[in-house]
């Protein structure tokens, strides 16, 4: 039972490959996004800070700010 599952009728070695591929592609992927978005949030925390509650109130209040929020739920 086990060997028909990894054998697959003799295409278990393409089947199991690209499984493979593919998870190894999201993991890396994954890995490279966090990456770079822990360096893009060093680089504003360096340049503006942390955002407190108090500042992110009148962020939100910008006419400009409304309309990149507009899509979004919570900061």
């Amino acid at each position: 039972m086990m060997t028909e599952l990894f054998y697959m009728n003799g295409y278990g070695i393409y089947v199991w490959s690209s499984f493979a591929f593919t998870f190894l592609s999201f993991i890396s992927l994954y890995l490279v996004i966090k990456n770079q978005y822990m360096k893009e949030k060093n680089k504003f925390i360096a340049k503006f800070g942390n955002l407190n509650s108090e500042r992110a109130a009148s962020a939100r209040l910008q006419r400009i700010n409304k309309e990149i929020l507009s899509n979004t739920s919570t900061i």
